[in-house]
């Protein structure tokens, strides 16, 4: 399974800020394109890239499931329509601050299903598969999104690692 193209320059792309996403997943959108890069062309192993961009970005912690999840979320939404999905090269400096359409789906499907938004998230899903509504897609989006919900977890101050006592 490959993604067969890069995005044509008259894809209706537009500037990232134009959108409602939040700095996370604005994050995302770099190391979901070289994810991408790797389903189009798997010997060029851009893979690689996405985990130390992520890695970097959110330290070890955070950034190793979210390329690991983010990869999986991508497998089945580049299936799903049967690899045909335009992003921007992550390597043109030019068109770093842009979003194509597929992009933008892509990115308000998360969007949605992070902030538990239901009827948007269904119709976020849907424009992105194209109308297939794919299981996979939505398992694997859920997945994400419960994993890195928007704003703080509720069980956030009862998962705090662990901690060393002195015993006497």
């Amino acid at each position: 399974m490959t993604a067969h193209h890069l995005a044509d320059p008259n894809d209706g792309m537009q500037v990232g800020d134009s959108f409602p996403f939040d700095n996370f997943e604005k994050g995302l959108l770099i190391v979901a394109r070289h994810h991408l890069d790797a389903l189009r062309c798997p010997e060029t192993q851009a893979w690689h890239l996405a985990y130390s961009i992520a890695s970097e970005r959110w330290g070890d912690r955070i950034g190793l499931p979210v390329a690991h999840l983010l990869a999986r979320f991508l497998k089945f939404v580049v299936q799903s329509r049967d690899g045909v999905f335009a992003h921007i090269d992550p390597f043109c400096a030019d068109s770093r601050d842009l979003i194509t359409t597929d992009e933008a789906s892509l990115l308000f499907v998360l969007h949605h299903m992070r902030r538990d938004e239901t009827p948007a998230a269904r119709q976020a899903v849907e424009d992105l598969t194209l109308g297939r509504l794919d299981p996979d897609v939505i398992r694997s989006g859920l997945t994400f999104a419960d994993r890195f919900p928007s704003g703080p977890r509720p069980d956030a101050q009862r998962v705090s690692g662990a901690r060393l006592r002195v015993v006497s």
